[in-house]
């Protein structure tokens, strides 16, 4: 249902805040025992109490999942299941959970621009990700780039996930665990120094004092220029405390806070070579990033390196401040705990960051005859973006074992209830988006256009009142009229169960139902005095089914389905939106409204699952189909329909534990088949013909099938693989080294198919004679680390990252420009236990 909403009660956001902050801790139920085991027991064949699943569940080399949610272990759950352990975040000296994740094969990353904000953007499966992160279980709505200092392990869940999280989730969710108090007192300390200026430092201290009450306090400052980078600089700090009452008897109180600010001169990358108009040639054209050699559409050649920047130093930054409070309550009954979880989340973020070109051709040149058409030249465009999101959620979880007759229920179920509200405007700035051609001497003069060879970013740019006056002007906000607003409402049930019928199968259901009311309030139209929300209500339900055979007490093979749905707007402005609320409350856009329809993706899988050696090392290997039926595109009658398809089949294969007593490892492989089966339609117009000053012919337009149908879906490689190996050959020496692969990854696709008419009115189309493939090659990357621990007290440690200083793109955006990676660098740790 939808509606026109001309003003928002607050009785809802009151009711939540008078619920208090509680949040999720961490849980999971049983590891393997002896022989065929049901799902719910331990390794002595025992129901394991929520006191127990509140710690970190490490068997052997494998850590387990976390949460109420989580009714079966990892090698009795009918789903591709990757743990990422706080051991391999350490020793890869990942600071960031974008460098963390690059160490989980099939998790590709897209790039900001336009509409869809700077911050962790991974693709799981083929499918924007963004807004499917989770922090102990509670959603984390903003766009943001999240640190490592307060995690304990990264959950990522693959395959059509919205019965766990809720709206999203077609490939797939991540699932942070934070760090909270054990009942054991330890301080832990670290340092590191290197090359790029690289400083970073991260304490660790958890205080048992006795009574049930624990106090954990982790902290980090971080202070880095980006190797083999111009210009560019991160700093950030953070920290969180917790405390939790309680410890080790049946009801529990936990608060906890997080903190992260950082700031930055942010990197957009380079620009890719050509546009779809100035490609030469027919047939596929491959327009990739600028880099290395470069030769102009005049004929001038010259070099880009990798520490090529096309920012501005004097007008360009990111800053970034989260806020997260937490609490949670929970009692056990028995075998069955009841769980309280509240959380308040704000962030902020506010950036002018430089999207290097504008597909106007300035890089490659569009006319040899001409300085400002002769290629070599950047425009500075500046993506500007500031605002805030917020929420309060709050969840309560009953879960737990019990047994029907014969059969074992490991189950769990709750509700939830949540208020969303993230409201971004945008910088007031001239950047000579008003100048014709873009990069003229005038433009250059400005420092809005640079050299694509040699650019400045000390050019002492100013901001003028406009592109055509000598007025100069500070940077301000955009006025409050000009923001836009997005609100939402969610009130969701679920249930889970993993069904023990015998001692060697194990059924496991799962269903969730929310409610999803979404508002957006637009900016002020131009000459408008009131502006009018858009309101819209979605009801989600998904459901999963999996069936689990265990030949041996270590080993499980497993067949399952899950379902995802994604509602319009279901981001709120924090993402990537392609079904998008609309803006004005025109009749059209009222019936769109109306018109709009839920995204659905259902998922098939089957795989299997051993732990060798005792469970020191778990394999997984899943093969699996992920279907979207009805996604956003135009059709052919050029309304807004809902017939886009996209399969995604592949097989993944991961493993992590230890080979030996002395070699540990984690990675794996994954191949997938991306395709877009259809993108729709694409809209051809044939201008306006005017003879003597009259129009003798209107335009005309023709549908043609999208560029898209057929091809490889975008942001996702076909082929990725990862590993990262810990060997101890001797007492104290540990050596490890990292090998990743991404193949080729396509950003987006663009052909010159044309439509056109002549004073008669008679129309000509003419077919595509090239199509322009965005797009970032392959490649390799390697890491290595030394370690060596001179006592129980103190280790040191050394790694360098990017081993053979390799050129290459973690991120390509559909057409401007993709992200470049840092060169080698390295770092000296020194760490403090007590």
């Amino acid at each position: 249902m939808s509606r026109v909403s001309t003003a928002r009660s607050g009785a809802s956001f009151l009711a939540l805040a008078c619920v208090g902050f509680i949040a999720t801790a961490p849980a999971a139920h049983a590891a393997d025992g002896s022989g065929p085991v049901p799902a719910d027991a331990d390794k002595d064949g025992q129901d394991r109490s929520a006191e127990d699943r509140e710690q970190i569940v490490v068997t052997g080399g494998r850590a387990e999942l976390q949460g109420p949610k989580a009714t079966a272990s990892v090698q009795n759950t009918p789903r591709s299941v990757v743990i990422l352990p706080k051991d391999v975040i350490d020793q890869t000296g990942s600071t960031t959970l974008a460098d963390a994740l690059r160490t989980v094969p099939g998790i590709t990353f897209g790039a900001a621009e336009g509409g869809n904000p700077i911050g962790d953007r991974p693709f799981i499966r083929g499918f924007d990700s963004q807004g499917s992160t989770f922090v102990d279980g509670v959603r984390d709505t903003a766009a943001q780039s999240r640190d490592t200092f307060a995690i304990e392990q990264v959950q990522v869940i693959r395959g059509s996930d919205s019965t766990l999280g809720g709206r999203g989730s077609a490939g797939g969710s991540i699932n942070i665990i934070t760090k909270v108090p054990q009942q054991a007192s330890f301080i832990r300390a670290t340092g590191s120094v290197g090359t790029a200026d690289y400083k970073h430092a991260a304490l660790d201290v958890n205080q048992y004092l006795g009574g049930g009450i624990g106090v954990r306090v982790a902290a980090m400052w971080h202070d880095q220029d980006v190797a083999g980078r111009d210009a560019i600089w991160q700093r950030r700090w953070g920290v969180a405390p917790s405390v939790t009452i309680g410890l080790g008897t049946p009801t529990r109180l936990t608060a906890s806070y997080y903190y992260l600010e950082s700031h930055e001169l942010p990197d957009s990358g380079i620009p890719y070579l050509y546009t779809l108009a100035n490609a030469p040639g027919t047939g596929e054209i491959y327009s990739e990033p600028a880099i290395g050699n470069v030769r102009t559409i005049a004929g001038v050649t010259g070099r880009v390196d990798r520490d090529t920047f096309y920012g501005l130093k004097s007008r360009d930054f990111r800053d970034t401040f989260t806020h997260q409070a937490t609490v949670r309550v929970e009692h056990d009954f028995g075998t069955v705990t009841l769980r309280n979880t509240s959380r308040y989340n704000y962030n902020e973020q506010n950036y002018i960051y430089t999207q290097p070109d504008d597909q106007q051709g300035n890089v490659y040149g569009t006319n040899a005859a001409a300085t400002a058409t002769a290629g070599g030249l950047v425009w500075r465009r500046a993506n500007t973006r500031y605002g805030y999101a917020e929420s309060l959620t709050n969840q309560t979880d009953l879960f737990g074992t019990f047994e029907t007759g014969a059969i074992k229920h490991s189950f769990a179920t709750g509700f939830e209830i949540s208020w969303e509200k993230a409201r971004r405007g945008a910088y007031v700035l001239a950047t000579g988006s008003g100048i014709t051609p873009r990069c003229t001497p005038a433009a250059i003069s400005r420092f809005y256009c640079t050299s694509l060879f040699s650019p400045n970013p000390s050019d002492p740019w100013v901001n003028y009142t406009g592109d055509a006056t000598t007025a100069t002007t500070p940077i301000v906000k955009g006025a409050p009229t000009a923001e836009t607003q997005n609100d939402a409402h969610t009130l969701s049930a679920y249930a889970f169960d993993s069904i023990t019928l015998l001692p060697s199968l194990i059924l496991n259901l799962g269903g969730r139902v929310d409610r999803f009311t979404s508002r957006i309030t637009p900016a002020l139209a131009a000459g408008a005095t009131q502006t009018t929300p858009l309101e819209r209500t979605d009801t989600l339900f998904n459901w999963q089914a999996g069936l689990v055979f265990k030949p041996t007490a270590n080993t499980s093979l497993y067949a399952s389905y899950a379902t995802a749905a994604t509602p319009p707007n279901s981001l709120l402005g924090e993402g990537q939106e392609p079904n998008a609320l609309p803006t004005t409350n025109t009749a059209a856009n009222l019936a769109l409204l109306d018109s709009l329809k839920v995204e659905k993706t259902k998922s098939y899988e089957v795989g299997a699952k051993a732990g060798l050696f005792d469970n020191q090392l778990s394999l997984t290997l899943a093969a699996f189909q992920t279907d979207t039926d009805n996604a956003r595109a135009t059709g052919p009658d050029n309304t807004v329909q809902f017939i886009g398809k996209r399969r995604i089949r592949g097989i993944e294969f991961s493993f992590n534990g230890n080979l030996t007593k002395w070699l540990n490892v984690f990675g794996g492989y994954t191949h997938l088949d991306p395709k877009i089966v259809d993108g729709g339609y694409t809209v051809l117009t044939a201008a306006a013909v005017t003879v003597g000053g009259v129009v003798v012919q209107q335009p005309k337009t023709l549908l043609v099938p999208s560029v898209n149908t057929g091809r490889q879906a975008t942001q996702t490689a076909r082929d990725s693989f990862t590993l990262w190996a810990n060997a101890t050959p001797i007492k104290g020496l540990s050596i490890g080294g990292g090998a990743y692969y991404m193949s080729r990854v396509f950003g987006g696709y663009s052909d010159n198919r044309s439509f056109t008419q002549n004073a008669a009115g008679v129309t000509t189309y003419t077919p595509a004679t090239k199509v322009r493939i965005v797009t970032v090659p392959e490649y390799w990357r390697f890491d290595a680390r030394i370690g060596y621990t001179i006592n129980e007290h103190f280790d040191v440690s050394v790694n360098v990252q990017n081993l053979t200083d390799k050129v290459y793109f973690p991120q390509a955006y559909t057409a401007h420009y993709a992200s470049i990676a840092p060169g080698r660098s390295a770092f000296a740790t020194l760490g403090v236990k007590f």
